[in-house]
């Protein structure tokens, strides 16, 4: 079985590493020119994100980049602690979480495909798809045309694939702006520690790398950015900014300061509830399926996990139909409570507390992921998570 794979971001390489060991036949066509390694701010991966790397046999590639967080600590407004607990599943470094910055987990996981003997193809835009009865055909907008038996849509937020397969499903605005800085002095705090500040107008949150620097980020309410408009210079975003983080005695509106010209915003967004992910031969994963709003730090988490339950599902079952309702079944209900609960904190409708990840308990995964994700366990012997 030949499978195509539009978007070669975080979701679409780990899909592929997924279905390359599973010995399927896979090419990834990434509408970006090069890695994009300079595009995007940074994430985290939590350990569910880090235990899915680990099934993927991809933990090495990932953890080149970036740095471990191994404890969660809370500011008030006054800039006092407020709690300081672990975080994560920290006895096994594997499986601590991860602060990286978006374009070096691209360029690492894309090398890693490649090194796998995966086709990568840059600079191919799709611009249809052909759905018949044998196969499934994408074209792109060079001319170009490449057939398979599946195509997976993993180009995320914005999906091509989604507008062709549900042309009238769109993200929508989740309640916040998102700005993300880095500031080249560490901010103050323990090593390996995220630090949330619940202030008066924003939520803010940092960690301090190895080397010094401190990445930020910050959420705050407000009309969402116009479509289509240029980036604002990062001395209109910095001013946006202050006022707000200035109403507390926190280290926030210092960091922003001290951030020079690496500030960017974008809104927070999401998908609607129940937005169809497959029809034939055409699948939805990762954000193009299920985007949430970042404030539960779980998207590339649960693109991870994406990659290898559908792995799993297309490895065992004999018709791609078939496939695709089990990766449903088990995915769907994850995948809609975080959109639910991330879209709470956006709109504050939940107390922020920090990050707040999908899981049964904050140290480690439930029972149900943890069958999800392990290789050799079929997705026949793990219950599905209710509705």
């Amino acid at each position: 079985m030949r499978v195509l794979v539009i978007g070669g971001g975080i979701a679409g390489t780990a899909t592929a590493l997924g279905l390359h060991k599973a010995g399927f036949d896979v090419s990834v066509f990434e509408a970006h020119p090069d890695t994009a390694e300079d595009l995007g701010a940074f994430l985290t991966l939590a350990s569910n994100g880090m235990r899915a790397l680990a099934e993927l046999d991809a933990t090495e590639a990932v953890t080149a980049v970036g740095f471990p967080l191994t404890s969660l600590r809370l500011l008030d407004g006054r800039g006092t602690e407020v709690t300081h607990v672990p975080m994560g599943e920290t006895d096994d470094p594997a499986l601590r979480y991860r602060c990286l910055r978006r374009g070096e987990l691209n360029a690492a996981l894309q090398d890693e495909a490649v090194g796998r003997g995966i086709r990568l193809r840059h600079g191919a835009r799709l611009v249809s798809v052909a759905d018949g009865p044998d196969g499934v055909t994408a074209r792109f907008a060079d001319g170009t045309t490449a057939t398979g038996d599946l195509l997976l849509g993993a180009d995320g937020l914005n999906s091509t694939v989604r507008r062709l397969l549900t042309p009238g499903v769109r993200p929508v605005y989740a309640g916040q702006r998102v700005y993300y800085g880095y500031a080249g002095t560490p901010a103050p705090g323990p090593d390996g520690a995220i630090t949330m500040v619940r202030g008066s107008g924003t939520a803010f949150g940092y960690a301090v790398s190895p080397a010094g620097e401190t990445y930020w980020f910050a959420r705050a309410g407000g009309e969402p950015l116009p479509a289509g408009a240029p980036p604002a210079p990062p001395d209109v975003l910095r001013e946006q900014l202050l006022p707000l983080l200035r109403e507390d005695a926190t280290p926030a509106a210092g960091l922003v300061d001290g951030s020079a010209d690496a500030i960017m915003v974008t809104n927070a967004t999401e998908l609607p509830l129940g937005t169809p992910w497959h029809t034939g031969r055409v699948l939805l994963v990762g954000d193009s399926a299920h985007a949430a709003s970042p404030a539960t730090g779980q998207g590339a988490s649960m693109a991870l996990e994406d990659a290898v339950v559908l792995a799993k599902a297309l490895r065992d079952l004999p018709a791609p139909e078939a496939a695709f309702a089990e990766y449903e079944r088990h995915r769907r209900p994850r995948a809609e409570h975080n959109i639910t609960v991330s879209g709470g904190l956006s709109r504050g409708t939940r107390t922020p507390s920090g990050p707040a990840p999908v899981m049964a308990r904050p140290t480690g995964p439930d029972e149900r992921l943890l069958g999800q994700l392990a290789w050799d366990t079929p997705l026949s012997a793990v219950p599905s998570e209710p509705h």
